[in-house]
C-alpha cells in the first residue's frame, strides 16, 4: 500500500452530492415487456419518450422477443438452418439442367486442352 500519499475520497463525483449540484432528474416512466416464457423485462424511458417506446424488446433472461401485452407476447422468430452454396444451386436447378451445364463446362475444358 502507498505510504500515505493517496488522497482518499477526492475523485470527481465521489461525495454525497445530490440534486442540489446536479439538478433534478428528468421525469421517467417504466415500460414492462413480456416474453413467451412469462419473463418480465422492465425498461425505464423518459416520460416524453415512453410514448415512443419500441413495441418489442428482447428478454434479458431467455432472449425471446417481449411485447407490451402480457397475455399475447410475440412469437419466437423462425430461424432458417444453414444452407450451403450447393443446396441453393439444387433449389434453382433440377438434375437434368445440372447435367447439361456440367457437360457444357467439360466440353469447353476439353476443347481448351485440345482433347476434343
Amino acid at each position: 500500500m502507498a505510504a500515505g500519499r493517496a488522497i482518499r475520497g477526492s475523485r470527481v463525483g465521489s461525495g454525497p452530492v445530490g440534486e442540489q449540484m446536479r439538478g433534478e432528474l428528468a421525469p421517467r416512466a417504466t415500460v414492462s415487456y413480456w416474453c413467451g416464457d412469462g419473463h418480465e423485462t422492465v425498461r425505464t424511458f423518459s416520460a416524453e419518450g415512453a410514448a415512443n417506446a419500441p413495441e418489442t424488446w428482447d428478454c434479458t433472461t431467455c432472449g425471446l422477443p417481449g411485447g407490451l401485452d402480457r397475455d399475447n407476447p410475440p412469437s419466437a422468430p423462425v430461424t432458417e438452418i444453414y444452407k450451403s452454396h450447393l443446396a441453393y444451386v439444387k433449389e434453382r436447378r433440377d438434375d437434368d439442367a445440372g447435367a447439361a451445364l456440367l457437360d457444357e463446362a467439360l466440353g469447353k475444358l476439353r476443347k481448351r486442352r485440345g482433347e476434343a
